[in-house]
């Protein structure tokens, strides 16, 4: 008897289409392996995997509740297996300033950063500009995809984007870094590989992720000494572990000035025809498929 799979896709968050696709492309991938079914958390959720009784879940849900350890500590209650990182790995992941002081608190270079509660009448610039300064980058604590991300040269940009960002009560200031961008994936324990990415655009946002006329340049293999390739592939693996995470990850860098700066780790990586893991892994003579069977195998209860 084929196992039952449910794939998760849609849900709550601003990142709902690209969970869509994600989710579409790997029922498309296992559609004759398994017996699998698409459940989007905003219909009938508890009653679908009541009635269908899944073996496995397969997560494919981006951003709030889906990656953020809500939809993660309610499948633990329900005792059924799902992929991807568990309730504490995957808060601890999407939270930005908890995973920062993580690194920092573990020799990983990262950005320096503030965060700030979001009242752009009242924000203390003087103390910004002194202790980051500018450019920096203002992004939420906790959404994905580069979501709600800019780049601010100066006050008035800073405080016109803070105001237009007023549903985030908490906001992440970073320092801006230049230089190349460097994606990092973690397959189980093991470092799956690197890609570097050139966009169009300021820098790598939502439209330059996930529009195909963004028109950014994917590059594999990544031009790197070989020293420097096992460093960054090292760091990535290392904040994988640290985080106590499972399945696949991403860790995205800046390398500038022979360093390698850990901007974020992504537990929920996408899994559209633009993602960057499925990318890395076909390099690697991983396909598509072959890579969606690994992580449900990977799946277990207690994450």
């Amino acid at each position: 008897m084929k196992k039952k799979i449910l794939v998760l896709g849609g849900g709550f968050s601003k990142e709902r289409s690209i969970s869509l696709k994600s989710a579409k492309a790997v029922i498309k991938s296992i559609n004759n392996i398994y017996k699998v079914k698409f459940c989007d958390p905003c219909d009938n959720f508890f009653k679908i995997i009541e009635k269908f009784r899944p073996d496995v879940i397969f997560n494919a849900l981006h951003g709030r509740f889906g990656e953020d350890g809500y939809v993660q500590s309610i499948l633990e209650i329900l005792n059924v297996k799902y992929t991807h990182s568990g309730v504490i790995s995957s808060m601890s992941a999407m939270d930005k300033e908890i995973s920062k002081k993580i690194f920092k608190k573990n020799n990983i270079l990262t950005p320096r950063y503030l965060k700030i509660k979001n009242n752009y009448k009242n924000v203390d610039y003087k103390k910004i500009k002194k202790f980051i300064n500018y450019p920096l980058v203002v992004k939420p604590i906790n959404e994905g995809s580069s979501l709600d991300v800019y780049i601010c040269n100066n006050k008035f940009s800073l405080k016109t984007k803070l105001k237009k960002m007023a549903n985030y009560k908490e906001i992440l200031l970073e320092k801006f870094i230049p230089g190349r961008e460097i994606q990092v994936a973690i397959m189980g324990n093991k470092k799956l590989g690197a890609i570097e990415l050139k966009p169009k655009r300021k820098f790598y946002d939502y439209k330059a992720k996930y529009y195909s006329n963004a028109k950014t340049q994917h590059i594999i293999p990544v031009n790197l000494s070989k020293k420097n390739y096992e460093i960054v592939n090292k760091i990535a693996l290392n904040a994988h572990k640290l985080l106590n995470c499972r399945g696949i990850t991403r860790s995205d860098f800046k390398f500038y000035k022979n360093k390698f700066y850990l901007l974020e780790l992504n537990t929920q990586p996408g899994m559209t025809s633009l993602s960057l893991v499925p990318e890395i892994a076909a390099y690697k003579g991983i396909n598509f498929k072959s890579l969606i069977n690994w992580m449900i195998k990977d799946a277990s209860k207690k994450r």
